[in-house]
């Protein structure tokens, strides 16, 4: 299936894009991110990031469909 991803922040300083469109055989929304570390290895998974489908909030463990649009957003820090 194809996805199309959008990373912001400090997951886009680390990929040095802002999105693409891959070919997946992920199922879930964590294993869609691991995926993404391997093509770009300065990529790291933060405990506190969150993910959205189809301008959803979701579940790292939530289930992908084909044409879905991810986003991966990098914890905030904030005072």
């Amino acid at each position: 299936m194809q996805v199309a991803i959008t990373y912001f922040a400090a997951f886009r300083e680390m990929t040095g894009i802002s999105n693409e469109t891959v070919t997946t055989r992920a199922q879930t929304l964590e294993e869609l991110f691991r995926e993404a570390m391997v093509r770009h290895p300065g990529l790291a998974h933060e405990p506190a990031a969150l993910v959205a489908v189809n301008d959803e909030m979701a579940e790292w463990h939530g289930s992908l469909s084909d044409g879905d649009q991810v986003l991966f957003f990098p914890p905030v820090a904030g005072g």
